[in-house]
């Protein structure tokens, strides 16, 4: 009897611990931490998803400012406060972590932001279209260190010997054609706990089409959705049951950020997701610059705005006995600079990049004749800044001896920010503002096309597009979208003038492009078809130009009537 009550003991014991076995019954508890779409901007920006009383009308509840935003020290406290909470964080990425970058990061390549990414603990990362904007070698060189780049003048400025980044690009569906194997890791794995998690990334397979050609000669872009469900299978043998896709492609969502497992997310990731192996269990996204945290399928997708406004925080539970993930919720971080203080260790850095830069980036250029030029689209897709930088690219491109152009057509997804960025007391815009714009250090470009030439390139703002990428145009030209036509069939012949004169479809007129769209840039292929071309100035010294000349003249760019374009339907 003594020892049966022992034992019954011993038993009782045992089911209380639950560690008889040898087993954990309680979940492992990891957290996720996204960030997407960073381009470099080291310092805080306005985030419009979140509104506070404006200081300067404290009693009048009807006058608000957006808050400030993002930046690297707001970021570094951030995520340091969610380690503090949980030990098994990861901090991951979704691609554009650099390229058209602020001055500050673009003038030093792009090194200090890699660097500042290394400190805050980045770990891994998929590539995204902009990572390609320098190149297949220089980005090698982005990941891998060293000082050999295509632009001995930038690189190795900001710190003697330029290391390399610590965390791990991937880039699954990116395929060298003369080896046949991917750029970067398809994946990596990850072990917490003794659990294995693995991080597959992958990049729009479009981004032939968003990049300059030269920047990704020689590499083939395969379909996401089949190459990432190509690796559950090795990744099953290892012994991987809980997978993440970073992926740089997105949607977009009727519903706010802060929605959680929102059901209205449209757009290429859906599909994706959709068609993704019921072994990936969270889809981390990026490129379409949105906020959201939706399901699809019941599998979480995630994106976090841009610029480092908001993280995409992911707490996953984990079954320790099979590693497969037994729940997932997604919440949205808001990384408002009045909430999160200044980390010291990226002070830092941006101390020590603003020492070379900012001599180049405070000189002035000229005074607007607002505070502010806004890139806001009309319903018909025009901006207003977009208007004043297609005028200065005709302005300097018109002359004979210059291209003797009569229409200038920029690319809207060129147009990095406001002019200034941040409205200005006293209207004045410096060089770093303008750079800011117009960060990718494009040529002006001016060639032949016909008239019927043009009216292709107007129609090809819908080609292959999940949204038309409308062209902003110079002063004299003007034309109407009928809505109500299918693509191809959109742009009404008759309403295409320039300066009051229907175009004809035989004549041939001088285009003022820039190099990225005369190489067949965002899909708009018949450019490459102009004839008779002649380079140009730098974009954004064409517009710094212009802004000066006008100021200089007594007439001040303000923000135009955005009237070029109409809409019907």
């Amino acid at each position: 009897m003594r020892r049966f009550v022992s034992v019954s003991l011993l038993l009782l014991a045992c089911a209380m611990l639950s560690s008889c076995g040898g087993e954990d019954d309680t979940p492992l508890n990891v957290t996720l931490l996204g960030l997407n779409d960073f381009h470099g901007n080291l310092m805080p920006s306005t985030f419009n998803g979140m509104r506070i009383q404006d200081p300067a009308f404290p009693n009048d509840d009807t006058k608000t400012v957006a808050i400030q935003a993002g930046g690297i020290e707001a970021l570094a406290s951030a995520v340091k406060q969610e380690r503090a909470a949980n030990v098994n964080t990861v901090v991951v990425g979704s691609g554009d972590l650099i390229g058209a970058t602020p001055l500050i990061s673009s003038l030093l390549r792009d090194e200090p932001s890699i660097a500042a990414l290394s400190a805050l603990g980045l770990e891994y990362s998929s590539v995204g279209n902009h990572e390609f904007d320098q190149g297949k070698q220089e980005l090698q060189r982005m990941q891998n260190g060293g000082c050999n780049s295509n632009a001995a003048d930038k690189a190795c400025k900001f710190m003697a010997t330029y290391t390399g980044a610590r965390f791990k690009y991937l880039a699954a569906n990116v395929i060298e054609r003369a080896s046949g194997k991917s750029l970067f890791d398809a994946y990596a794995i990850k072990e917490i706990e003794g659990v294995k998690i693995a991080f597959i990334g992958a990049v729009v397979k479009l981004t032939p089409t968003i990049v300059t050609p030269t920047g990704v000669a020689g590499l083939d872009f395969n379909d996401e959705a089949d190459t990432i469900n190509a690796l559950v299978p090795e990744l099953r043998a290892q012994g991987v049951r809980t997978m993440i896709v970073l992926i740089h492609e997105g949607g977009t969502a009727t519903e706010p950020y802060s929605a959680r497992n929102c059901a209205t997310l449209a757009g290429p990731i859906v599909d994706i997701a959709r068609r993704l192996d019921k072994a990936i269990d969270v889809v981390m996204s990026g490129h379409t610059h949105q906020g959201y945290q939706c399901r699809v399928d019941g599998r979480l997708v995630v994106q976090g705005d841009f610029y480092g406004h908001l993280l995409s925080k992911v707490e996953l539970a984990i079954d320790r006995r099979t590693g497969a993930v037994s729940s997932s919720n997604a919440d949205m971080i808001v990384v408002d600079t009045a909430k999160y203080p200044k980390d010291p260790a990226m002070t830092a850095i941006i101390d020590s990049a603003r020492k070379i830069t900012d001599a180049i980036a405070n000189q002035p250029v000229a005074r607007l004749a607002v505070a502010q030029i806004s890139r806001d689209f009309s319903a018909a897709g025009e901006t207003y800044l977009g208007d004043v930088i297609a005028d200065a690219q005709l302005d300097a491109t018109s002359a004979a001896d210059k291209g003797g152009a009569v229409v200038a057509f920029m690319n809207s997804g060129g147009i990095r920010a406001s002019l200034p960025p941040l409205p200005s007391t006293t209207n004045e815009v410096s060089f770093g503002d303008v750079f800011t714009v117009q960060p990718f250090g494009n040529t002006l470009v001016t060639l032949d096309l016909t008239g019927a030439q043009i009216r292709t390139l107007l129609e090809q703002q819908w080609l292959g597009q999940a949204t038309p990428r409308i062209l902003q145009v110079s002063a004299g030209f003007s034309y109407t979208i009928d809505n109500r036509q299918v693509a191809g069939s959109k742009i009404i012949a008759a309403s295409i003038k320039i300066n009051g004169v229907v175009v004809d479809p035989a004549r041939i007129y001088r285009v003022t492009v820039n190099n990225f769209l005369a190489a067949g840039g965002d899909n708009f292929v018949v450019l490459k078809e102009g004839k008779n071309q002649k380079g140009g100035d730098l974009d954004v010294d064409a517009l710094a130009d212009y802004l000066k000349k006008k100021a200089s003249a007594g007439t001040p760019v303000g923000n135009p009537p955005r009237n070029r374009i109409a809409i019907i339907g």
